[in-house]
């Protein structure tokens, strides 16, 4: 996966992304469920609360995302995506979409289901009941 993450990190740069993969990770689920609360983007992330904390400080200096606090508990913030996170997480569409099909290249349909096969065992020995 380093190799694959290298190419990524060239790729955003390339496109002038100043983006992580972390950070990617982030808008990707926030443009999926707009308005997580920080516990659960710190689970749906695989990352610890405080290490999900800067993250998103970071973030937040870049304007791709703002915390709110929730109206109901003010101790859980939620967490939006920007105009700008939007159109940034648009934008490497593309460039992910670029860097699948060049993986992708020379792998026949059938290596492709084996391998998700193959990878979907090796995730469940980690997180039984847990499938992508």
């Amino acid at each position: 996966m380093k190799l694959v993450d290298y190419h990524k990190k060239e790729s955003f740069a390339k496109e002038g992304l100043d983006l992580t993969k972390e950070q990617m990770v982030v808008l990707k689920k926030l443009d999926a469920h707009d308005g997580l609360n920080q516990n659960e983007l710190a689970y749906l992330t695989y990352r610890d609360k405080s290490s999900l904390a800067r993250l998103l400080t970071k973030m937040e200096s870049k304007e791709y995302i703002i915390r709110r606090q929730n109206d109901a508990d003010k101790r859980v913030n939620q967490v939006f995506l920007t105009p700008e996170g939007k159109r940034v997480y648009d934008r490497t569409r593309p460039v992910i979409k670029e860097l699948i099909d060049k993986m992708e290249r020379n792998i026949s349909a059938k290596e492709k289901d084996q391998m998700i096969v193959l990878l979907q065992k090796v995730q469940e020995n980690f997180e039984p009941g847990f499938t992508f």
